[in-house]
């Protein structure tokens, strides 16, 4: 099984306003570590932070093992508690 460390981040000057979002991303078979980072106008900084871990978890092969690193509570409630009550409602 591959493992990987994903940390992340997510900010935004008002709320909304324009955001940024980034990720680096080790592990697995990478020879080295992988970046992105980007930006949007009227956005939030949630939506910010979970760009960033989606776009980081994006490509990564099935049965990937992963340890996630934000400083977001949202994120962290969300992907350890709330996420089945998204996925009723059809959050994608």
């Amino acid at each position: 099984m591959l493992k990987f460390e994903l940390f992340t981040d997510g900010a935004c000057s008002g709320n909304p306003g324009p955001g940024g979002w980034g990720f680096i991303l080790r592990g697995g078979d990478l020879a080295h570590e992988q970046f992105e980072s980007g930006g949007e106008l009227g956005t939030t900084n949630n939506r910010m932070e979970l760009t960033a871990i989606i776009r980081g978890l994006d490509g990564l092969p099935d049965g990937a093992q992963v340890i996630v690193t934000t400083d977001s509570d949202y994120c962290v409630k969300g992907l350890n508690e709330w996420i089945e009550g998204w996925k009723k409602r059809g959050w994608r």
